[in-house]
């Protein structure tokens, strides 16, 4: 495996890339890989004949009171785990790469950016997409893959991707968790052993809501009441959001009738931790639904 530290260097075995008609994807990270992270690698050396990693912690996704500082840097086990998994070549810049002096332009999805993520975190899409559009110029893969666990991340980079009519095709992927349904995360790593148990009331509420659903309840006020039934029995949580939106708008929604989604963003001590349930009918007009953790 490669490691790549320059923009330059990145673009001309990109080129190469291109002229030898590779398929070339891209798992862009911020590191602390975890099976997560692992699985996209997966997914994109089972469809392209490339395979490029990234590891860049992006302090412009960071608010002032967030932990950029704290955020876990474990550069030379993610580099085993990269390899290992059969990388080609492994993207690690430095910020002043990326950022360097007098950088001036960002990339703002309107509408998508203000909502539940960005309305707890103002900024952090901006930085998002304006790294994400970096590497994807820099790379131009075929396809780039993100995890459904950063559902609205994923969102918004695939409207970015369409609105500017950018080449690469954006891959969503499962979520990965861990075997008591707790979503894997890179944040995981602050919850100590009570924290960590208690974490797992997420995936526990988005459950019982799913069990509401699977006995025909379609109303997003009764969910809505269920989720924090089950949040606010645990004692550690203190819940951020929980809704029930569209999958295409991230605008709430009444009832459920179209793909949709269950997100949850609550605090476990002080970790901020998000979660989701993706949520279509088996068929359009059916009203059997089909639940994705």
């Amino acid at each position: 495996m490669e490691i790549i530290h320059t923009i330059a260097w990145m673009k001309e075995q990109a080129r190469q890339a291109r002229a030898e008609n590779r398929i070339v994807g891209l798992v862009p990270t911020m590191g602390a890989l975890h099976r997560g992270h692992l699985a996209l690698i997966e997914r994109a050396k089972r469809e392209c004949s490339t395979v490029i990693a990234s590891i860049f912690v992006n302090p412009k996704q960071f608010g002032p009171k967030e932990d950029f500082s704290k955020y876990p840097r474990t550069f030379e086990s993610d580099k085993e785990k990269l390899e290992q998994a059969g990388v080609d070549s492994l993207l690690a810049p430095e910020a002043a790469e990326i950022y360097p002096q007098g950088f001036s332009s960002y990339v703002q999805v309107d509408g998508l950016s203000e909502r539940l993520e960005g309305r707890s975190r103002p900024g952090h899409f901006r930085g998002v997409a304006t790294v994400v559009m970096k590497l994807l110029q820099i790379v131009q893969p075929n396809f780039a893959y993100f995890g459904r666990k950063d559902a609205q991340q994923s969102r918004i980079i695939t409207q970015m991707s369409r609105d500017l009519n950018l080449d690469s095709e954006i891959v969503v992927c499962p979520i990965v968790r861990e075997p008591d349904g707790l979503a894997m995360s890179s944040r995981n790593a602050y919850l100590n052993a009570e924290e960590r148990k208690a974490a797992t009331v997420l995936h526990r509420a988005l459950d019982a809501a799913k069990n509401e659903l699977a006995a025909g309840v379609r109303d997003a006020l009764q969910l809505q009441t269920t989720l924090r039934r089950k949040l606010d029995c645990e004692r550690l949580a203190t819940v951020d959001y929980a809704e029930i939106i569209d999958s295409e708008s991230f605008e709430p929604v009444v009832r459920l009738s179209e793909p949709s989604y269950i997100v949850l963003a609550v605090f476990i001590g002080k970790t901020r931790l998000i979660d989701n349930l993706y949520i279509e009918p088996k068929a359009p007009g059916s009203d059997e639904l089909l639940f994705h953790f």
